[in-house]
């Protein structure tokens, strides 16, 4: 039986670990060749070398979102290896400090929106040129529940994910008649080495992350994953501008 996105070539930034591996490991089981990227080298070659070790075929590529050169040149890599990209899932991203806005530090606030937005910006930007000489493409953004709610003590992490919501419904208007849709996935809490890094920060602070969710536990990185290839594949075929939450009932509140 042809997996949901059999023969086609999918990108996965931030693929080091968390969400993007788990989305690159479903992308190869579903059929797509599937290309990783990350600034971190030896977590990205390992979710390959799990792709390949389960019969899958895919290659790593070391690119820093935030820098067009690396942007650019991986999406060059990516058709000089597979001769197109049909999905993209741009989910590399960072979470920032933990601090209220008045004490927010302006370099800190600028790596964030700079990796979170500037980011998505660029790989969009050339992704889609490659998308439109080909007839069509599927994008999907991680943005996070925290584009759709505020949060607390998160106040760079938050307008950047705002701002990749944002960014995900302008694209999807600019390029419906052109085939390629653009979502975005809006994860709650997710199992994941970000979350990990935020809740060894302050005690006690996993406990209320968890009893905010009204499904009563933590997501997977692979429930995350699982919308992220539906989104991508001809099942989603008229859904496009979305943003998605995969929360377990948080936006819903």
């Amino acid at each position: 039986m042809a997996g949901r996105v059999e023969g086609k070539v999918a990108l996965v930034t931030g693929g080091s670990s968390g969400i993007g591996r788990a989305t690159a490991l479903l992308f190869a089981k579903e059929g797509a060749k599937v290309v990783v990227a990350d600034v971190t080298v030896p977590g990205g070659e390992e979710t390959v070398q799990m792709i390949k070790a389960a019969g899958g075929e895919a290659i790593f590529v070391k690119a820093d979102m935030a820098k067009a050169a690396d942007v650019e040149a991986m999406i060059q890599k990516t058709v000089a290896t597979y001769g197109r990209l049909d999905c993209a899932h741009n989910n590399a991203g960072i979470e920032g400090a933990t601090k209220k806005t008045h004490d927010y530090d302006e370099a800190e606030w600028d790596r964030v929106i700079t990796i979170n937005v500037k980011g998505v910006w660029l790989c969009m930007k050339y992704q889609i040129p490659q998308m439109l000489k080909q007839g069509g493409g599927a994008i999907v953004n991680t943005a996070s529940d925290a584009g759709l709610l505020g949060v607390p003590q998160m106040p760079a992490y938050v307008a950047s994910k705002h701002a990749v919501v944002g960014l995900t419904k302008t694209a999807a208007l600019e390029y419906a008649k052109a085939g390629i849709r653009v979502n975005a996935v809006c994860p709650g809490v997710i199992k994941t080495p970000m979350v990990d890094r935020i809740t060894s920060q302050r005690p006690g602070r996993i406990e209320r992350m968890t009893a905010a969710e009204p499904i009563g536990r933590m997501g997977k990185p692979e429930e995350i994953a699982a919308a992220v290839v539906w989104l991508c594949s001809d099942a989603a075929s008229f859904v496009t501008g979305l943003p998605m939450p995969v929360d377990g009932g948080i936006a819903a509140q």
